[in-house]
């Protein structure tokens, strides 16, 4: 590898740690407007109807539907790879986080050849919490359209046409439905009328929400959170800056004796060999 390719490797990874610590650093003011919002609740002797919010906020929704395929308590995530691999990857991501971006520009080659091998089953929690902090939709409707291909059998190739595509933090591209289905068709057999209905209509919506309210209950508060069979492998695992060769080397070492598993689960195996167009900031189209 060059010196500028390493260079460049390394510039990434540093913007994708400075993303995270801003990330991070908006949800704990968030959290501090929260709290004070329902200290002056209680003082205008609102009591009651505080903790009904409070209630209602904490309570997960049960999603009238799921997408096909979803896995867990309440059909909350969405698995790609082989079931019977003997390492889980689990991830949780919001199409509009750009740490998000970067992560996954960076890491989907390497994640798709370890779920074509058997190495891993990974499971997606796709949130949408960037919504609340910069007002739009592109986090709803995005994670929506991820379930509308997962339906179809095409989430991981949409998932990296997305954030090979995403816009910046502020832009709600991906707010503008049409914008949705028009990276869709980077994906060889995945717009039909079908697809377009599921996305125009946020057919789950609910189970959107859903997913959200479940990560509001975790330990966890920033995206993405990567675990490798349970432990926190982002942004540094056992003192290693996680990297793609450091990935498959902690995968193979939690592998070592055990049987791999069948690629080709749910329709997401092999990995696409057609390349993606790479705009940086797709566009709202008009109207």
């Amino acid at each position: 590898m060059s010196d500028k390719n390493r260079e460049g490797k390394r510039n990434a990874r540093e913007r994708m740690l400075a993303e995270r610590a801003e990330e991070e650093a908006r949800g704990r003011r968030k959290k501090k407007l929260i709290v004070g919002g329902v200290a002056l609740a209680v003082i205008a002797a609102a009591v009651v109807t505080g903790v009904v919010v409070q209630d209602q906020r904490s309570t997960p929704e049960t999603p009238t539907a799921a997408p096909t395929g979803a896995i867990g308590d309440k059909n909350l995530i969405i698995p790609v790879g082989s079931d019977n691999a003997p390492s889980v990857l689990t991830v949780y991501e919001d199409p509009r986080c750009p740490a998000c971006g970067i992560f996954e520009r960076e890491f989907s080659p390497t994640i798709s050849q370890l779920e074509d091998a058997g190495k891993i089953y990974t499971n997606y929690h796709i949130v949408s919490f960037i919504d609340r902090a910069v007002p739009g939709k592109g986090s709803k409707y995005g994670a929506n359209a991820l379930a509308c291909a997962q339906d179809a059998g095409h989430f991981r190739d949409y998932h990296d046409v997305l954030y090979r595509n995403q816009p910046d933090e502020t832009n709600d591209a991906f707010g503008d439905k049409a914008v949705l289905i028009n990276l869709a068709r980077q994906v060889d057999g995945l717009v039909t009328p079908a697809f377009e209905a599921c996305v125009n209509d946020v057919k789950y919506g609910g189970w959107v929400s859903a997913v959200q309210q479940d990560f509001d209950k975790s330990s966890f508060k920033s995206t993405p959170t990567v675990l490798l069979n349970g432990q926190p492998v982002y942004p540094k695992y056992n003192n290693e800056e996680i990297t793609p060769a450091n990935l498959v080397k902690w995968v193979d070492a939690a592998n070592q004796g055990k049987q791999l598993g069948t690629p080709g689960s749910h329709g997401q195996s092999p990995a696409p060999t057609s390349t993606a167009s790479e705009s940086n900031n797709p566009s709202p189209k008009a109207g």
